[in-house]
């Protein structure tokens, strides 16, 4: 008989040494670490929109009474109206839970043993991951001191068994904005390009529309951020038309549970609303990077998303975050090379901006 020992050699040798992807911790989590009340705390690590959901959801979700069926594994009607909401066609669009779920489906279907995925680091950590259990090889080509890529060192970094490259556009977490020109230029590569616009609805620059016009392009999109559904875990890929029966094939057949279904629908009818929330959080952004630039020990750096990435000068960063962490505003501290002496601060409401920058004061 097999014994514990038996069992975890089994376990793939590319596995056992993985280093885990570091989510946010739940509220109820990080209130306990905070010298204040539960309800006086501000949550500004996880990009999250701050003002929740459209209305129409929460109303749609308490009345569903289906929730006993299996939703559709075709993603029909989601299908359509993200269709409808991008403009592009219901047959390049596949729906996940999140677009995570997304990464992991498209390395799953390109990826063997071996090939190799370019990322840009700092950027969003699932690429690394996800490659890593797709059984590939990452190999890293960090931005420029200024966060834009390095597109000399991309090529020279692309051989023969480079399959995938991910570009984080606004990246996660600098805020800055890949340009078209740019992509282009990837895209000439022998390389599937997927643009990750996880926070392109507070930049309003997409270059979803190229999708049709390069059959190595796929873009993600997800409602986490600017539908305020982040718990519900909805996203979907727009893909070459090719290439979506593929992904449809072998992702879980119940992907997008009934209430992310519910959800995406209900958001996708309510755009007005969303968009006041959306614009509500680009002023509050150009605020708290205005409040951040008073301090002469952080840089904050322009971002085009719903967050600012800070560099931390003459003191830890790690100091920062613990500091208002006590103080109960929870920010995103990253022990990472690239990103020692760095916090990001999501934007949240007026009264969480004015919370931060008096807490910086009493530093």
């Amino acid at each position: 008989m097999l014994n514990s020992k038996d069992v975890e050699n089994m376990v793939r040798a590319g596995l056992k040494h993985l280093k885990a992807y570091t989510p946010v911790d739940p509220a109820e989590v990080l209130s306990g670490r905070a010298e204040v009340p539960a309800g006086q705390t501000a949550k500004l690590d996880g990009n999250e929109n701050p003002y929740g959901c459209s209305p129409r959801v929460q109303k749609a979700l308490a009345e569903f009474r289906d929730y006993n069926r299996y939703p559709d594994p075709d993603q029909r009607k989601v299908r359509r109206a993200l269709a409808k909401y991008t403009l592009m066609q219901a047959d390049s669009i596949v729906a996940g839970a999140g677009s995570d779920d997304l990464i992991d489906i498209i390395l799953r279907l390109f990826i063997e043993p071996g090939d190799k995925v370019i990322n840009c680091p700092p950027t969003f950590g699932m690429y690394p991951f996800c490659t890593a259990i797709a059984g590939g090889e990452t190999v890293k080509v960090p931005r420029k001191a200024d966060f834009s890529l390095d597109l000399p060192a991309i090529k020279k970094a692309a051989d023969t068994k480079t399959k995938v490259i991910f570009v984080a556009s606004p990246n996660n977490p600098s805020g800055n904005q890949a340009s078209e020109a740019e992509i282009r230029e990837l895209l000439a590569l022998d390389l599937i390009v997927i643009v990750d616009e996880a926070y392109v609805e507070f930049s309003g620059n997409s270059l979803i529309q190229l999708v049709p016009q390069f059959a190595n392009l796929i873009v993600l999109r997800t409602f986490s951020k600017w539908a305020g559904i982040a718990g519900l875990r909805a996203g979907y890929g727009v893909c070459p038309t090719n290439i979506v029966p593929y992904l449809m094939k072998i992702k879980q057949p119940y992907n997008i549970n009934m209430a992310a279904y519910v959800a995406i629908l209900e958001s996708l009818a309510d755009l007005d609303y969303l968009q006041k929330t959306v614009n509500a959080m680009v002023r509050e952004r150009d605020v708290l990077y205005t409040g951040l630039r008073e301090f002469t020990w952080l840089k904050p750096y322009p971002s085009v998303a719903n967050f600012i990435l800070c560099a931390v000068q003459g003191r830890g960063a790690k100091e920062v975050y613990l500091s208002l962490q006590k103080k109960g505003i929870f920010i995103r501290y990253f022990e990472t090379p690239e990103l020692k002496d760095y916090i990001r601060i999501s934007v949240g409401r007026p009264e969480d901006t004015a919370r931060v920058i008096a807490a910086l004061r009493d530093m």
